[in-house]
């Protein structure tokens, strides 16, 4: 079998794949950093003379030709290609031998996958908390949602201290509304400083979260060794990270509970499996960051499915709910759990006349917030 055509597709939705072969197999991968999705296309271009030809059951192989064939490290616009690439060719490896691609990955570790969805509202806790019991009526066991500033919302203001203060009641109110068995989640999307997180993390202790995300800025990991010095709530961390490297230190220096290991951009299932397995030899459970489309929430399905240390995979979406007339077929859900897929590959199929009328989406200005004073905060 040899690979004969790479098709990058830019959407509104994200930036997808579709790797064709000579013996009529295809595979879909899907890329992180949809914003970036023109670039991360761009790259896939540039790879594809490395791939046309080449035997796709070769993925370690071509994972290396990708990822070091340029010499200059591309960051996570480059691993984000390779990711969506790697994707691709485990769901043709795995149609063309006629087994999932769990299987291949070492086989089912469980039955199915613990999932937690996006809350709305957060901004007015009242709502929040009514957002919290839809969920948990649905068969949630898990709540989540992202740190707010409630008097900036309309104006993309995040001050912190006020977001930390309005963080602790919103925390306090879902645990005691919705009680001890609900698993809380609260996303910080990397918005606060060592110090702010800190006071957040001792504010919330009494009602224990399962994990405070992204606490802290990506760029500087070192500095949740001053979080875990200050406070037992559980940490989770991981999603903007471009490979294995990246995850080096909080690993091998236990700075985390939950690996937040994104799919679509660490560098696919060839990386994300490795990753996995390093941090079971620390005890760091698995929670994949999958906030895109149908391709992602299969890949991190089949990676949890088949690896030992699980806590939690994000769906802000339930498969079929987005996206069908693109991919008619997605993995099987039912009651705050993704299940097994029966059908071999990732279990998801793609049609392709669906974009045919699809242009790609023009760059549009990103979502940062500022302080009261001004000056730009992160996202």
């Amino acid at each position: 079998m040899k690979i004969t055509a790479i098709k990058p597709f830019v959407l509104d939705a994200g930036i997808y794949v579709k790797i064709e072969t000579d013996e009529g197999i295809y595979g879909l991968g899907e890329g992180g950093m949809k914003r970036r999705g023109r670039a991360i296309a761009e790259v896939i271009y540039s790879m594809a003379p490395d791939l046309i030809g080449q035997d796709p059951f070769r993925i370690e192989h071509l994972w290396q030709v990708m990822f070091r064939g340029g010499f200059f490290p591309g960051g996570g616009i480059q691993t984000s290609a390779v990711s969506a690439v790697d994707l691709a060719l485990w769901d043709i490896k795995g149609k063309a031998l006629g087994v999932p691609v769990y299987e291949l990955l070492g086989g089912l570790v469980r039955d199915k996958v613990v999932c937690y969805p996006h809350n709305g509202d957060p901004g007015d806790i009242d709502k929040l908390v009514a957002s919290c019991r839809k969920t948990q009526a649905a068969g949630y066991k898990f709540v989540r949602w992202g740190m707010v500033d409630p008097e900036g919302e309309e104006g993309n203001i995040l001050e912190p201290s006020r977001a930390v203060r309005f963080g602790i009641e919103q925390v306090k109110a879902v645990r005691e509304q919705l009680g001890e068995e609900i698993e809380i989640c609260v996303d910080v999307h990397t918005r606060l400083d060592p110090s702010a997180v800190i006071q957040f993390c001792k504010g919330v202790e009494q009602y224990r979260p399962y994990f405070i995300e992204d606490p802290i800025r990506s760029e500087s990991s070192e500095s949740l060794r001053l979080v875990r010095q200050q406070t037992s709530v559980p940490i989770a961390v991981g999603e903007q990270w471009a490979g294995k490297w990246a995850f080096r230190q909080v690993i091998e220096e236990e700075l985390t509970d939950y690996a937040r290991i994104d799919i679509c951009i660490a560098g696919g299932l060839t990386e994300a499996k490795k990753i996995a397995g390093w941090c079971e030899t620390h005890f760091i459970y698995l929670a994949p960051h999958n906030p895109l489309g149908p391709v992602s929430t299969a890949a991190c399905l089949h990676l949890c499915l088949a690896s030992s240390l699980v806590g939690v995979q994000e769906l802000p979406r339930p498969p079929m709910s987005a996206l069908t007339d693109v991919f008619p077929v997605q993995v099987p859900y039912a009651d705050g759990h993704l299940l097994v897929p029966e059908g071999p590959g990732l279990g998801i199929e793609f049609n392709e006349e669906a974009l045919n009328d699809v242009a790609p989406p023009e760059p549009k200005i990103g979502a940062g917030f500022r302080r009261d004073d001004g000056s730009y905060t992160n996202w």
